[in-house]
């Protein structure tokens, strides 16, 4: 269940006829405000506890927390720009966005920022204060207008502003330097507008960014939380000069919209660097050289190369002379190259920490055998586990420790460094009940991570499927576990997980509760006093306890452990080696168990790769067939690591049936002459959901034993990490220039140095998604292998789900 969802939940139990709105609020769940200034109070819902906050007259209500299971809320006089904020489960905390926002509206008559100095920067006087100026407007004069420190305000209504006294006594007052809000105008480049614009130049309606109809994109909201993709509004989420919408026209995929600029500057862009940091969108250093020697072309320039990467496009980017600079969001600075014959090329720009960098990943050597595991799981608390995962239960992307953003923390490597807070793997710093992460979503703060407890004899597997993974627990036909955050379970666990008693869901002895009752919720399950989640919970199921001083708490409900064998989870945990197949990495032996070798049938010779997708069927590019449409001429290997050395594990299995994609996409299905034996080394892919769209910088994995271009692990299957790239961006001029279909993706670093090539077609792109990997995409084409600015082509497997499926089902 994911915020909005839990949002969602709680509006179902807001009382009639109240209409407080939310809208004027941010909210954050699982997060706690720490305030000095505080009133816990009763709240049957949000609603209920926004209008107690509005209702306060005891000091300025900025902000309220709502407690669901206790009905509590907690109305603060603080926020988070004043207060730390600490995590904490079963929370969400509500913030005025007045509060939070240092833009204004209008003539700013409404600004509640904390600027406090004036446009030519001297120190504003607090309003209360008599020195050195007696004001006309004050606190005790004026309440409602915010007079509050030292803060820019406009209690006058003045045309040109918020303004204050000042300090200096020989200047009474001036007016201050506030950014006007991106609601009816944009800065810069419109990467931070908020407004509700929602046609183009041309006047075509905006499609709506949750919609993939009538274009199928991968501006997905879900996956890009901190872009604003809310309705149709036109937004910039990929670097474009100025903001744009895909349109409702079927026959114009985008266009860009006309949104005024702001007559004010912008707001503060953060400090800049004259070395690399992150992705290098604050570099303002003089580096006017690419990686391979070439001089850049100056950005005002149109010669040699025509371009819209302009300083009057891009007004905020410091487009001067020909320094390389990142404007639109690559990976590194870059520049357009004064050579003819290269548009474009990143630059070698210093790091500021250059023990910031990466390991290289060494090829020098194949690794050994790995330990079999279904899935990475964790001992005790997790507070050991050292593993790679990265997502959270419902599936959203952590947040790397050293970051600040979107949440700011103090679980950083330096205040924890035994730890292991590396990268923005899934950890235990603190002794939670087990590992967790910041997410990258500004709406949910943490949440724990998507990984099992390990069984008490060492591996995540218990030997049969379906057993809870706790010691000493009997198979039975109605196991005690759950799956996913228990919403359906029935067991009969009735006690917390620190050993208290659960409350019977129908008493009202010792706490007293009225939304979670047999009555309130009569699909629930809410029977005797057994933990249950009725409300979804991400944390699992909870009951109300018999200790009257604790309300509710958490219960220790094992996970069950699926049956074997699933598609889409290897035995063995991937590499996952960074992005840098040709240039990739030798990928852990029999860790992508759905790759095949497509090889002619009496030469043995491995020419393509392919993906079981189910014990029976595989699927692969249908050029790979160009060499006949005799089915006996191929012959499919399984369960291979070394292309030339086929040992007891490998299966071989001659094609029975031949089946192309009828309307000639490159894609076709292989009927094996028998089912594959499904081991812990030969395991099915999972097919997406149809026309489901990866989102764009989706990480995804390509494998094969194709050319490899002089790199290390020829003959050995080779894996590499490449970002989806959405098709809009894919294709500009500058990379494939219109040449990709929507039935295709790209993936690939424009950086060039990774990607499929030559014996590699017909291979699997697969996506991690929540806890499996998921066949996005069977490599087809490409200009050249690991060319700069030119990314692979693979077929968009979601678009013939229904195509494969019909087959299958046929055959």
């Amino acid at each position: 269940m994911d915020h909005w969802e839990v949002v969602l939940l709680f509006l179902l139990f807001l009382r009639s006829g109240q209409g407080v709105s939310l809208d004027g609020y941010v909210s954050t769940q699982g997060a706690s405000l720490f305030s000095l200034t505080k009133k816990q109070v009763g709240a049957g819902s949000i609603e209920d506890c926004a209008a107690k906050c509005e209702e306060e007259t005891a000091f300025l209500c900025r902000s309220f927390q709502y407690h669901s299971k206790e009905q509590q809320c907690v109305i603060m006089a603080e926020n988070s720009k004043a207060s730390s904020i600490i995590r904490m489960r079963d929370v969400i905390l509500f913030e005025k966005r007045v509060y939070l926002s240092e833009c204004k509206t209008g003539i700013g008559q409404n600004y509640r920022g904390t600027m406090s100095k004036t446009k030519s920067g001297v120190p504003c006087q607090r309003w209360s204060a008599t020195s050195p100026h007696i004001p006309n407007y004050s606190p005790s004069t004026h309440p409602d207008e915010g007079l509050e420190e030292n803060y820019c305000r406009n209690p006058d209504s003045d045309e040109k502003g918020p303004w204050c006294y000042t300090t200096d006594p020989d200047k009474r007052y001036d007016y201050c330097d506030i950014p006007e809000c991106e609601e009816e105008c944009m800065h810069c480049s419109g990467e931070r507008y908020e407004g509700k614009i929602s046609k183009t130049m041309s006047g075509l309606d905006c499609q709506a960014w949750d919609s993939q109809n009538p274009h199928a994109h991968g501006y997905i909201p879900a996956k890009f939380p901190n872009k604003n993709l809310k309705m149709n509004y036109c937004r910039n989420p990929d670097g474009e000069p100025r903001p744009w919408c895909f349109t409702q026209d079927p026959n114009k995929r985008w266009e860009y919209c006309d949104i005024p600029r702001c007559t004010t500057p912008p707001p503060p862009s953060g400090p800049t660097y004259q070395c690399l940091k992150g992705r290098g969108e604050s570099y303002r250093g003089t580096v006017s050289v690419t990686v391979s020697g070439k001089t850049c072309q100056r950005w005002s320039e149109q010669s040699p190369h025509e371009h819209n990467r302009t300083p009057e496009n891009f007004p905020c980017k410091n487009l001067e002379e020909n320094y390389c600079r990142n404007p639109d969001g690559e990976t590194a600075p870059w520049c357009y190259t004064t050579n003819r014959e290269t548009r474009w090329e990143y630059c070698d720009i210093p790091s500021c920490d250059s023990s910031a960098s990466l390991p290289e990943l060494s090829d020098s050597s194949v690794l050994p055998e790995q330990t079999p595991v279904v899935q990475e799981c964790y001992q005790g608390n997790g507070q050991s586990y050292r593993g790679t995962s990265s997502t959270t239960i419902t599936g959203k992307k952590c947040q790397s420790w050293t970051s600040m953003r979107p949440h700011r923390h103090l679980k950083t490597p330096e205040n924890f460094p035994n730890a292991g807070l590396e990268m923005n793997y899934c950890r235990n710093p603190d002794g939670d009940k087990g590992p967790w992460c910041y997410t990258t979503d500004p709406s949910v703060r943490w949440e724990y991570c998507n990984l099992r407890r390990c069984s008490e004899t060492g591996g995540s597997v218990a030997e049969s499927p379906m057993v809870p993974q706790v010691p000493n627990v009997q198979a039975t036909s109605e196991p005690d576990c759950m799956s996913g955050t228990g919403k359906d379970y029935r067991g009969k666990v009735a006690v917390t997980a620190a050993g208290t008693a659960c409350q019977e869901w129908a008493a009202q002895e010792p706490h007293r509760h009225s939304i979670f009752t047999p009555q309130t919720n009569p699909r629930a399950g809410l029977e005797k006093n057994y933990c249950r989640n009725p409300d979804g919970d991400v944390n699992g199921p909870w009951c109300y306890t018999t200790n009257p001083r604790k309300l509710y708490d958490y219960c220790d409900i094992p996970m069950c452990v699926p049956p074997s064998y699933e598609c889409g989870k290897p035995q063995v945990e991937p590499k996952k080696c960074p992005g840098r197949v040709v240039g990739g990495c030798v990928a852990n032996p029999h860790s992508w168990p759905w790759q095949i070798s497509l090889r002619t049938r009496f030469s043995g010779q491995h020419f393509c790769g392919g993906t079981l997708i189910s014990p029976e069927w595989v699927l692969t590019a249908a050029h790979c067939l160009e060499k006949s449409s005799r089915p006996a001429f191929y012959k499919v290997v399984l369960g291979a690591h070394e292309e030339d050395i086929l040992g007891s594990d490998v299966q071989q299995i001659e094609v029975n049936k031949l089946f192309l994609e009828p309307n000639r996409a490159d894609i076709a299905l292989l009927k094996l002459s028998r089912p594959a034996t499904i081991t812990n080394k030969v395991i099915p892919a999972c097919l997406p959901p149809l026309n489901y769209v990866v989102a764009d910088r989706t990480l995804c994995y390509i494998t094969g034993w194709g050319e490899t271009k002089g790199t290390f692990g020829a003959g050995l299957l080779k894996e590499a990490q490449l970002p989806v790239i959405e098709n809009k961006v894919c294709n500009r001029y500058e990379y494939l220039n219109g040449r990709v279909r929507s039935t295709e993706l790209c993936a690939g670093n424009l950086a060039g140095g990774t990607d499929s090539c030559q014996g590699d077609s017909g291979g699997p792109l697969v996506c991690f998604e929540k806890d499996k990997y998921i066949l996005q995409g069977v490599t087809s084409w490409g200009l050249g292998c690991a060319r700069p600015n030119k990314p692979g082509v693979y077929v968009r497997v979601s678009r013939f789900v229904n195509w494969i499926e019909g087959v299958m089902k046929d055959n």
